[in-house]
């Protein structure tokens, strides 16, 4: 499987879209400074992940994430749990 996962930073609430195929592996990463583009911002909470069958469609799956639309339907889908924790 592939997943597409949405992190929340706990140390300024923000959120990270991201790709992988082995989401415990890649969380762990993200949590130990192994991420460039994380790193200095974890710990992390995993908020969201959608499972695909392939890689083209997470990719494109993290990308329609990452983008205006995307990330309204993030804030929704999540808002309840975004409004309880902060």
């Amino acid at each position: 499987m592939n997943y597409t996962y949405v992190l929340r930073s706990n140390k300024n609430r923000k959120l990270y879209v991201g790709y992988t195929h082995n989401l415990r592996k890649r969380f762990y990463e993200h949590n130990s400074e192994q991420v460039r583009s994380t790193k200095g911002r974890g710990p992390f909470e995993l908020m969201y992940y959608e499972a695909c069958i392939n890689k083209h469609d997470a990719l494109e799956r993290e990308k329609y994430l990452k983008s205006g639309m995307g990330k309204r339907y993030i804030k929704n889908r999540l808002k309840r749990f975004l409004f309880l924790t902060g």
